[in-house]
C-alpha cells in the first residue's frame, strides 16, 4: 500500500512538473522552463526511489516521506490566515485632473495654460522642468526611439482622439423603460461579447470624479456630472507585448488597448443613449472620472502597490475605460481582497525594477486620509520621458500578470486561501522568472531601432501627443 502511494505521488509530480515546464516553454520563458524540468528530475526521485528500491526500514521511510509530504500540503494549501484591511481607502475628496501628469505633460511652455497652471502651482514648476529637459514620450532622441513602433502608437491616439465628438450626446427622445436586473445582465454579456474581459456596475460617487477638466478644449472647467450609475470595464494587454518593457512593443500594445477599450466604451454608451437615457464614455484622454477607483468599486479588483487596478484574472496588465449613466442598472457591491494587498506589501517587485525608483518599498500609508501607497509620479514620468514609452516595466514583472492557464490559475487559487501560499509564491516567482528579468529584445518583425541623433544633430519634430 505505502509503495503504491509513493509511486502514485512520484508519478503525480513528475507528471506535473514536465507539464509545467512545457506550458512555460509554450509562454516562451526558458528560464522557468528550464527550472521545471530540473525539479522534475529531482523532486520525484525521493518516492520513486523508496517506491521501487529494497531495503530496511522501508515501510518508515515511506511512511514519514508521505507524512511529511501531507503536512507540507496542507500548510500550504489548506485555506487559513486570512489577512486584515488597515485603514480607510475611501477618498474624501476630489482629484484635480489638472495635476496629474498627463496633463501637465500636454501644457506648452509660453501659451496662457501653462502661465496660469504654475501660477497656481509653483512647487510643481522645478518638478516638471526636470522631465521636460528630456526627450519625451514617443519623441526622436529617446533612448527607445523606433521610428515604426512609434508612429503606430502614435496613429493609436490619434483615432482616439476621433472618438472624441462620441463620448457624449443626446439620448433618443422615445425613453425605453427596461428591467434593471435584465439590461445589467444584457450590458455586462454584450460589453464582453465586444471584447472586454470584465465588466462591473457601481454606483457613480462624488468621489469618482475629478474637480476639474485637465485636458481637451474644456481645460480648467469644473467637472459637473449626475449620472447615477457607472460602468467599468477592462480590456486585455498582450503579455508578450509587456515583457518587452520599457521598449517600444509595449508602447504600442498600451497604445491599442487604450483604442479598444475606447471603443468598447464608446458603443455602450451609443446602445444606452439609443435607449433614451443619458451616458457618457469616459476614454483614454476624455475622461471626467478617474477610473481605477470606479473599476474597483465595480468589483473588477484591488489598488496594488504601484497605484495600478490589480484584477483578479490579469494583475495590472489592463486597460480601463468607464461609461456612466442614468440607466437603472443593479450595482453590485465593491469585492474587497485583502490578499491582493498582503501579496503586494510583501512581493515588492514592481518596486525593485522601477527604473526611477518611483514605487515605494514601505507599506501603505495615510495620504490625505486614504490609505495607500506611495507613488512619486514625477519620477514615474521621467523615465517615460526618457525612454519615449509608458515604460511598464512594473506591470511586465508583476506575478499577478502572468497568462491565465492551469498553472498560473492554481498559483492564484492558493494566493487567495493560504497566507503561507503568498510567501511561496512570491519566492517561487523570484526563482522561475528572476527578480529583475531584463526585458526582450524588440522582435525582428518590427526591424532594427533607429539610433539616437549625435549631439550636432538636432532630433527632427515628433508626434503631437494628443493624450495618454
Amino acid at each position: 500500500m505505502i509503495v503504491a502511494m509513493l509511486a502514485t505521488v512520484g508519478v503525480v509530480l513528475l507528471a506535473g512538473l514536465l507539464t509545467a515546464a512545457w506550458t512555460s516553454w509554450r509562454e516562451d520563458e526558458p528560464r522557468a522552463a528550464s527550472l521545471l524540468v530540473l525539479a522534475a528530475l529531482v523532486v520525484p526521485v525521493p518516492y520513486l526511489g523508496a517506491g521501487v528500491a529494497d531495503f530496511v526500514g522501508k515501510p518508515l521511510v515511506g511512511m514519514v516521506l508521505l507524512g511529511v509530504t501531507a503536512l507540507a500540503a496542507a500548510a500550504l494549501l489548506v485555506p487559513h490566515g486570512a489577512p486584515r484591511l488597515a485603514g480607510d481607502d475611501t477618498p474624501r475628496g476630489r482629484i484635480d485632473e489638472r495635476d496629474i501628469m498627463f496633463s501637465r505633460a500636454l501644457l506648452r511652455p509660453g501659451s496662457d495654460r501653462f502661465e496660469a497652471y504654475y501660477a497656481a502651482k509653483p512647487d510643481k514648476k522645478a518638478l516638471d522642468d526636470v522631465w521636460r529637459a528630456k526627450p519625451g514620450l514617443l519623441r526622436p532622441g529617446s533612448s527607445s526611439y523606433h521610428r515604426l513602433a512609434f508612429a503606430a502608437a502614435d496613429a493609436s491616439f490619434t483615432t482616439i482622439e476621433h472618438l472624441r465628438p462620441f463620448v457624449d450626446g443626446e439620448p433618443a427622445m422615445a425613453r425605453v423603460d427596461l428591467n434593471p436586473t435584465q439590461v445589467t445582465r444584457f450590458v455586462k454579456w454584450w460589453t464582453r461579447k465586444l471584447g472586454a474581459v470584465s465588466v462591473g456596475v457601481t454606483e457613480l460617487e462624488d468621489y469618482h470624479l475629478y474637480s476639474h477638466v485637465g485636458r481637451g478644449p474644456d481645460w480648467g472647467k469644473p467637472v459637473t456630472l449626475d449620472h447615477r450609475y457607472a460602468v467599468a470595464l477592462t480590456v486585455e494587454m498582450d503579455r508578450s507585448a509587456l515583457g518587452h518593457a520599457p521598449l517600444a512593443p509595449t508602447v504600442m500594445e498600451s497604445a491599442q488597448q487604450y483604442v479598444d477599450s475606447g471603443v468598447i466604451a464608446v458603443q455602450l454608451a451609443e446602445l444606452i443613449r439609443g435607449l433614451g437615457w443619458p451616458a457618457r464614455a469616459h476614454i483614454d484622454g476624455n475622461y471626467r472620472v478617474v477610473c481605477p477607483l470606479v473599476a474597483r468599486d465595480a468589483g473588477l479588483g484591488e489598488i496594488g502597490r504601484m497605484g495600478l487596478l490589480m484584477t483578479p484574472e490579469l494583475g495590472p496588465r489592463v486597460r480601463i475605460a468607464v461609461v456612466t449613466t442614468d440607466l437603472p442598472l443593479v450595482p453590485e457591491p465593491r469585492r474587497r481582497d485583502a490578499t491582493v494587498i498582503d501579496f503586494c506589501a510583501h512581493c515588492r517587485k514592481c518596486a525593485d525594477v522601477c527604473p526611477g525608483n518611483a514605487i515605494s518599498l514601505e507599506g501603505r500609508v495615510d495620504i490625505d486620509g486614504v490609505r495607500r501607497w506611495r507613488i512619486d509620479s514625477e519620477a514615474c514620468f521621467t523615465v517615460w520621458s526618457t525612454v519615449g514609452t509608458d515604460c511598464a516595466r512594473c506591470m511586465a514583472v508583476c506575478p499577478y500578470a502572468h497568462p491565465g492557464n492551469w498553472m498560473h490559475d492554481l498559483v492564484r487559487w492558493g494566493v487567495r486561501s493560504s497566507s503561507r501560499f503568498r510567501r511561496v509564491a512570491i519566492r517561487g516567482d523570484d526563482v522561475l522568472y528572476g527578480r529583475r528579468p531584463p526585458p526582450r529584445p524588440v522582435p525582428d518583425w518590427m526591424g532594427p531601432a533607429d539610433p539616437p541623433p549625435t549631439p550636432s544633430e538636432p532630433a527632427p519634430a515628433g508626434p503631437d501627443l494628443p493624450g495618454a
